[in-house]
């Protein structure tokens, strides 16, 4: 007997085109197949602002470990965006496990060198907004 139960997504996607922020959240453990859907969809919106500055946030504070094929989907996704123009990545993370895993994934794709990590969402919004111009640090020379 099939299931009518309707499938609960574990992500979701949001687009703000006028700041240049791909937003998304991972919840849960993400079965391969939908991990495959969700970097799908992550292309499509990375795409509608292409020819900018791109923004990502990622919200992986429920978010459990992933599978080595599911990691292997985030990296070169990661470097999708790297080739489509993102320039800043903030993750908001609070297990360690996951932040261990997505360490190793953004050193493997290139990520770490425009990635950053905090705890709270507010935070994450100014630094990919404003980068470091909020921490009140002018260089002149």
């Amino acid at each position: 007997m099939k299931s009518t139960r309707r499938e609960r997504l574990m992500y979701r996607i949001d687009v703000n085109r006028a700041e240049s922020i791909v937003s998304f959240a991972l919840e849960g453990y993400i079965r391969l197949e939908e991990m495959k859907r969700f970097v799908v969809e992550l292309k499509a919106a990375t795409d509608t602002v292409a020819g900018q500055a791109i923004k990502i946030e990622a919200d992986l504070r429920t978010f459990r470990p992933a599978s080595p094929e599911a990691a292997d989907l985030i990296r070169r996704v990661q470097e999708y965006g790297l080739r489509s123009g993102v320039t800043r990545v903030a993750e908001l993370v609070q297990n360690e496990i996951v932040a261990l895993q997505l360490n190793r994934v953004a050193s493997g794709s290139g990520t770490d060198k425009i990635l950053r990590r905090f705890w709270q969402e507010s935070a994450a919004r100014l630094w990919l907004r404003h980068g470091d111009a909020e921490r009140g640090v002018v260089l002149q020379g």
